[in-house]
C-alpha cells in the first residue's frame, strides 16, 4: 500500500482553512497513488494550547463536526483514507474532557476508529484529558495499523505492543522542534519490525516552532521518504516483508506556500 505524510504550516485556530487546506493535500496524495494520509500533531488547528484552553467549547471537534466536512468528502472524491489529529470532543460531545485526537476516515467519508492520545506533555495536562492506555488500532486494505501521537513515541512500549498485537504499521502524528528528535522513528521501525509513518508540524505553535522532516520508514530502519522543513508530501509504499528496503518508493517535495 502507498501511503503519504503530510505536513503543512497550520493557519493558527483556522480550522475551516486547515480542513480545506488537508482535503487538496489529499487529493493531491492521492493523485501520487497513495490510499491512506496522515497528518500532524493539531494539524486543524494549530499547536495553540493557550487559545484552545481559553475557548475549549469552539475548538473542540467531533469526528462529524460540520467544519470537518471537506476533509470527509475529499475521502469520498477521491478514495483515500485520512489521518486527522485535532482537539477532540469527549464523551459527551461537548469540551468536558477534551483530548487530543487522531479521527481515521475511511475513504467513504465515515469514521475508521478514533485514538486519544495517551502520553500527555508538559501543559497540554492543562486543557486536554490523557486518552486510555489502549486503542489505536485498524485495519485497512488487509494491513493493520497503529496509532500514537507525539509523547507517545517516547515511551518505548507503545511500539511494543503494537508490534505484539500484530501490526504491520505504525502511524505517528506530531509536533517536534527538531530535526534530532525525528530521528527515532528510524530507530522503532528497526527495532520492533514495523514500517513507521511520521506526520509532523512545521511552522510555531505556542509552545516551539516545529521543523517538519515528516518521513515513511521500512521495517529495516531504511528510510524511504524524508521532506525538509517544506510544506508537502512525503510517499512511499509500505506493508511489505519486515526487512525490505520497498523497492518502488517514492518521495515527493514541493516548495512552501499555500496553494
Amino acid at each position: 500500500m502507498i501511503v503519504a505524510a503530510a505536513q503543512f504550516p497550520s493557519t493558527p485556530l483556522d480550522i475551516e482553512a486547515n480542513a480545506a487546506r488537508t482535503a487538496a493535500l489529499l487529493t493531491e496524495a492521492a493523485g501520487r497513488g497513495a490510499e491512506l494520509v496522515v497528518l500532524a500533531e493539531l494539524a486543524l488547528t494549530n499547536y495553540e494550547l493557550d487559545a484552545i484552553a481559553a475557548a475549549p467549547e469552539q475548538y473542540a471537534l467531533a469526528p462529524d463536526d460540520p467544519r470537518l466536512a471537506p476533509v470527509r468528502d475529499a475521502c469520498r472524491t477521491a478514495g483515500v483514507a485520512a489521518v486527522v489529529n485535532c482537539p477532540g470532543a469527549g464523551p459527551a460531545g461537548t469540551a468536558d474532557g477534551m483530548t487530543i485526537a487522531s479521527f481515521v476516515y475511511g475513504p467513504d467519508g465515515a469514521l475508521l476508529t478514533r485514538y486519544d492520545k495517551h502520553h500527555l506533555h508538559g501543559r497540554e495536562n492543562g486543557p486536554f484529558t490523557a486518552g486510555p492506555d489502549a486503542g489505536g488500532r485498524f485495519t485497512f486494505r488487509g494491513l493493520k495499523f497503529a496509532l500514537a501521537t507525539c509523547y507517545d513515541n517516547a515511551f518505548p512500549g507503545i511500539a511494543e505492543q503494537a508490534a505484539a498485537d500484530g501490526c504491520q504499521v505504525y502511524l505517528a502524528s506530531s509536533f517536534h522542534d527538531s530535526a534530532e528528535r525525528t530521528e527515532q522513528y528510524g530507530a522503532t521501525a528497526r527495532d520492533n519490525g514495523l514500517d513507521v509513518l511520521l506526520a509532523n508540524g512545521v511552522g510555531r505553535g505556542s509552545e516551539s516552532v516545529a521543523c517538519g522532516y515528516s518521513g515513511i520508514w521500512a521495517a529495516d530502519g531504511t528510510c524511504l521518504a524524508r521532506l525538509a522543513d517544506e510544506a508537502g508530501l512525503a510517499v512511499a509504499e509500505v506493508g511489505r516483508a519486515a526487512g525490505s528496503a520497498a523497492a518502488g518508493a517514492e518521495g515527493i517535495r514541493e516548495p512552501a506556500g499555500d496553494r
